[in-house]
């Protein structure tokens, strides 16, 4: 790896004033074959995410016979493992020499095998006491969260190497979250259809499983197509080369804009409550279990807004259009709670609303967590994709065991009874939590990124400073990268 303090006359500059590569800037391009194939491996990934995210703690509670506190004493023992286990995986990624079949590739195909299969063996009820059905439980959820990073860290790490572009990023990020969001949509939608199928021929259970089972061998399929054709462009590092452990946690620990990123990825925990809460809303406080559907079509249609994104990142500064975000939600979120859910249809209209803007908020800020990749790299000299985004997938598993672990013990504290008629007490409980906790959330990243300054103007730099040392994957420059001949290092060096 380049040290960071090494620099190499530029390349000769082109007739606009850009280093260029007439053949990197073609081989540079990405094509809509891989838009498609990128989409589909976040999208067959998070039937696993959604079926885990919004019916495990009801399964463990109203199926398996685990109480809410029990749940959420397993969830959090789950996360205490990935507190060890994920940087481990992130740094051992980053620390691998590069490969013909690339960095990032290779493990996108075999991890959806191990993907499927720990989410199915989730959803196995054995027929053991309970203490044993506990420690199952357990045991298969620590293995689902372990198999998810294998796949998880290396699927958003491939957006920062399919192309130096700035805004190609920001698109693939784009796209990667309407995967997302789709297949976690489409669980939430396929999953009531098929145990309210399932359940007139079988026990809840055996429906379940088979529904799981169903739902993950179709994922599987679809992010097989996704790891086909996608490809790696940029080298993270000289062939052969690789990093030690040491310069791993140099270059992460020097992201001081990747801290603040995952600190708002974690503070998802409030929406994953309202994620967990939803069954329990419509099957109690609507009553009506069957409108879970509707709260899956929204989840999945809502990542039509996502298109808009390209077009505002193109116009406004990304950490401007998060900030708006952030204080629309928090606006329609306490209408919400004033208005009250009398209304289905204008309850639906409010959930529709807050969830859009919720969830735009996602594609802007995992680009924006892209492009610190660059920052840490002119800092250190190292690229650390894999542990930037293994910090992501940490936050949004961290954010997934606190939403659940929390949402046990407040159905505990709100006196809720399994299959049992709810007092007026937990119903209005049910509905504070998925109507005003989420604002409090959005308050809180807004003071998170108070302070973050780093725009689209100083990661045009720092690509601009890699280009001039000639730096792992900045040897040439693509159409987006400006060439400035003058030493622009002072200022993001010596912060």
């Amino acid at each position: 790896m380049t040290s960071s303090t090494t620099t190499t006359s530029l390349p000769a500059p082109s007739a606009s004033g850009d280093v260029s590569n007439d053949q990197s800037n073609k081989n540079d391009k990405v094509t809509v074959k891989e838009y498609a194939a990128y989409f589909c491996y976040g999208f067959g990934q998070c039937f696993s995410y959604g079926i885990i995210g919004s019916f495990i703690l009801i399964y463990y509670t109203d199926v398996v016979g685990i109480s809410s506190a029990i749940a959420s004493a397993i969830f959090l023992i789950a996360r205490l493992w990935d507190a060890i286990f994920d940087p481990l995986v992130s740094g051992f990624m980053d620390s691998r020499a590069p490969r013909k079949s690339g960095k990032f590739r290779r493990w996108m195909k075999i991890a959806p095998i191990f993907v499927v299969v720990a989410t199915i063996c989730c959803f196995i009820n054995p027929g053991i006491s309970l203490t044993g059905k506990i420690v199952f439980c357990g045991a298969t959820y620590i293995l689902w969260g372990t198999c998810y990073a294998f796949s998880d860290i290396p699927f958003w790490s491939m957006s920062t190497v399919m192309s130096r572009n700035r805004q190609t990023r920001t698109d693939l990020v784009t796209i990667a979250n309407i995967g997302v969001s789709a297949g976690i949509g489409m669980a939430s939608i396929m999953m009531p259809v098929m145990l309210a199928q399932f359940e007139k021929s079988h026990t809840p259970s055996q429906s379940y499983l088979i529904a799981v089972a169903i739902m993950m061998l179709a994922g599987f399929i679809i992010m097989e197509f996704g790891y086909k054709f996608t490809k790696e462009r940029v080298s993270a590092a000289a062939k052969g080369e690789k990093l030690t452990f040491g310069q791993v946690f140099q270059a992460a620990k020097a992201n001081k804009y990747m801290l603040m990123i995952l600190g708002v990825f974690f503070l998802k925990f409030f929406m994953e409550m309202v994620n967990n809460m939803m069954v329990y809303f419509f099957t109690y406080n609507m009553g009506d279990a069957d409108l879970m559907t509707g709260f899956g079509l929204i989840g999945t249609f809502s990542a039509l807004t996502y298109f808009l994104i390209p077009v505002l990142t193109r116009r406004y500064k990304k950490i401007s259009i998060v900030r708006v975000l952030f204080v629309a939600e928090i606006i329609f979120r306490v209408i919400f709670f004033f208005v009250g859910y009398a209304n289905t249809a204008l309850t639906f209209v409010f959930i529709a609303i807050t969830w859009c803007l919720y969830s735009m908020s996602n594609p802007i800020l995992s680009a924006m967590l892209a492009e610190t990749i660059e920052y840490s790299q002119v800092k250190t000299g190292y690229r650390a994709e894999a542990v930037v985004f293994g910090g992501q997938t940490f936050s949004s598993k961290l954010a997934i065991a606190i939403g659940g672990a929390t949402t046990g013990l407040l159905l505990t504290f709100l006196g809720y009874q399994p299959n049992a008629t709810q007092t007026p007490e937990t119903l209005k409980g049910l509905f504070i939590i998925i109507s005003i906790l989420p604002a409090l959330g959005a308050l809180l990243k807004l003071l998170v990124l108070w302070k973050f300054d780093y725009t689209e103007d100083v990661f045009k730099k720092c690509q601009q400073i890699l280009i001039q040392r000639g730096a792992a994957g900045y040897e040439t420059s693509s159409d987006d990268i400006p060439s400035d001949p003058k030493d622009i290092q002072e200022g993001i060096l010596d912060e």
